[in-house]
């Protein structure tokens, strides 16, 4: 109470306004507690509390609004009064900018995981497969057709080794003379057609070609090489001016080869082999004759006449052949003669005008042998008939022959026809 007694007047009227200030913003004190404290010590406190009053009068949002409602006019007051702290030489406050209101962000959806998560410790197993019974039935029906398809790559095998056909082919390399494109051909057709025994025309092969080139000795090799695999009762060896020569009656010629055809054909049927039926000379056969043949290469028939080998032999197209041959004969001497399609499509027409059967006919023409071709024709007969082959000799007699003379080469007019007449005369 002394202490208070000795203060001067301007210390008691600041007292006393620091009272009623602090009465205003917080719970009164006791003045005799604070009329001990100094007065630097009583500043501190009155910055302090006016400084946390301002903290409180910026609070963002609709916190500020509903601070600034509550104080009322009364609190507004004490703030503006409290502003000229402002200017202070100590302390400086920022005035307070306007704040965004930050919109609430959504929360987003957490998406399920469709893998299912096994844990680490235990064993992960697939689900077991349910296989089906149709499966075991697919799988038997294709090792039967597998075992048929076999099977029937073995038939065919067996069918041509029962013709013998490799050594047909070994034969005819060897005893006919500069017709390789001929004998694959014939060949080809041969092991396509004798593959099998379900057919549904019959082949019929046309050897067309001028004389002398090796057609009838190609037909005599092959009614040799059949009689011995199959027998004598399944080829026919047929010449039209010895079996049915000019003097004779057309239809009995008619007659006997309708019946010959049909005898064997019936056999054939009956020990399951195709029969092979050589007919030499077409061009002299008679045009009842012709119709009577073609009958026989109709595909409305019944089964034993479909599964036959006919094999015609004939001079008809020579002079197409010859000249086709010279205008495409090359020099370089392992080339053949080109284009052997287009030669059988120039002799179709000329042979369907003899007669309609020969437009469903495998055509094979001959061409010309050369001079080393006929060489070896001599050779060939003399070693036949025990002649030595003295190669000089083999050269006049071949001298003795015409030939055509192309691209430095020398092809017989005739062929190998009068080989066999010239090595008689020794």
């Amino acid at each position: 109470m002394e202490l208070a007694r000795e203060d001067s007047p301007n210390e008691q009227s600041n007292r006393q306004e620091d009272v009623a200030m602090e009465s205003r913003k917080s719970p009164a004190k006791s003045p005799q507690k604070l009329s001990l404290m100094s007065s630097p010590v009583r500043a501190v406190v009155r910055l302090r509390r006016t400084a946390h009053a301002l903290k409180k009068c910026y609070l963002p949002g609709e916190k500020l609004l509903q601070r600034q409602l509550s104080l009322g006019k009364s609190k507004l007051a004490s703030v503006s009064n409290q502003a000229s702290f402002n200017s202070s030489q100590y302390f400086t406050f920022d005035p307070a900018g306007p704040f965004s209101v930050a919109k609430p962000k959504r929360r987003k959806k957490k998406t399920t995981n469709p893998r299912v998560l096994y844990p680490e410790s235990s064993r992960k197993y697939l689900p077991t497969e349910h296989r089906s019974r149709a499966t075991k039935f697919l799988l038997l029906f294709v090792a039967i057709i597998c075992f048929q398809i076999l099977n029937a790559i073995e038939n065919l095998d067996d069918n041509l080794m029962k013709y013998d056909l490799d050594g047909l082919e070994k034969t005819m390399a060897r005893e006919v003379f500069g017709q390789p494109v001929v004998i694959e051909r014939v060949m080809g057709l041969l092991k396509d057609y004798l593959a099998t025994h379900v057919h549904n025309k019959p082949l019929v092969i046309s050897f067309n070609g001028p004389s002398g080139v090796g057609k009838s000795h190609l037909g005599w090799l092959l009614a040799k090489h059949f009689r011995s695999v199959m027998g004598p009762r399944s080829v026919l060896h047929y010449f039209t001016m010895h079996h049915c020569p000019a003097e004779s009656s057309v239809s009995t010629c008619q007659l006997e080869l309708s019946e010959t055809i049909g005898d064997m054909v019936a056999q054939a049927e009956m020990e399951e082999i195709i029969p092979v039926f050589i007919l030499d000379e077409v061009e002299f056969m008679p045009d009842t004759l012709l119709e009577t043949l073609g009958g026989f290469f109709q595909k409305n028939q019944t089964n034993e006449y479909l599964n036959a080998v006919y094999i015609l032999i004939s001079n008809l197209g020579g002079e197409e052949i010859t000249r086709h041959f010279l205008q495409n004969v090359s020099d370089d001497s392992l080339q053949p003669p080109k284009d052997l399609e287009e030669l059988q499509a120039a002799l179709r027409p000329l042979l369907s005008e003899v007669h309609p059967f020969w437009t469903g006919v495998e055509i094979v023409p001959f061409g010309l042998l050369e001079k080393t071709h006929i060489l070896s024709c001599f050779y060939e007969e003399m070693m036949s008939e025990g002649i030595y082959p003295n190669t000089s000799h083999i050269e006049v007699l071949a001298g003795q022959l015409s030939y055509y003379k192309k691209a430095g080469k020398e092809f017989g007019r005739t062929g190998c026809k009068q080989v066999v007449g010239k090595v008689n005369l020794l």
